[in-house]
Formats: C-alpha cells, structure tokens, sequence
C-alpha cells in the first residue's frame, strides 16, 4: 500500500523554524517527482516546493523562496522541508504528495499520492 505520512508540524513564534517530514512507504520516494503543499483555511492548495528524482533539482514559491529548503534521505525513504524565518503567512496544512513524474510538477492534479497534512501555526 503507498502512503505517506507528514510529521514535524506545531506551532511556533514568527522567526522560528520547523523541519517537516514526509516519509514514504509502499515505494521509493527517490523515483517520483514530491511536492511539499500547504492549505490556510478559506484558500486553495498551494505549491511550496518540489524535488525531482531525475537530477534532484529543486522548486520554490516565490513566497518561501531562501527560507524554505528541500531535501531527501534515501536511506529513510523520505523528504524533509526545513521552514526558516517563519511568518505568520505560512500558517496552514501542509502536505507531502508523490508524482510518478522524472521531472518537477508544480500542478496539484498531477500528484497521485497525498498525505494526511501536518498543521504549522506561526504565532505573531
């Protein structure tokens, strides 16, 4: 069974930082396109970032852009995203989803697998 479950979210004061973590079970997580998205309440699902397993290159919301970083254990089966400098603008669900993908997707439809999301609450 593929799954994925998110872990690491909680609530912080605005400037902290959190690491996210998406592991993978039921595949390999290094041969599929991850994508970290988030959700604040009352708007849409919206990439954050997203690692390819081609060339392991990287994408970033202009929004989270030198603040938010990627990256994945193989060994673990699993993605992180470190959240740095958090504003209270990065509240929201955040989730992990795998696309059977070489190259980077930025589009939520292309996604297959999804988690449950972790909830991030940045105090102001």
């Amino acid at each position: 069974e593929v799954q994925l479950v998110e872990s690491g979210g909680g609530v912080v004061q605005t400037g902290g930082s959190l690491r996210l973590s998406c592991t993978a079970s039921g595949f390999t997580a290094d041969e599929y396109a991850i994508g970290w998205f988030r959700q604040a309440p009352g708007k849409e699902r919206e990439v954050v970032s997203c690692i390819s397993p081609s060339d392991r290159s990287t994408y970033y919301a202009d929004s989270v852009k030198d603040r938010f970083f990627i990256s994945s254990d193989n060994i673990k089966n699993t993605v992180y995203l470190q959240m740095d400098s958090l504003k209270p603008e990065d509240t929201a669900v955040y989730y992990c989803a795998a696309a059977a993908r070489w190259l980077i997707t930025t589009r939520v439809n292309d996604y297959e697998y999804w988690g449950r999301g972790t909830q991030v609450t940045v105090s102001s």
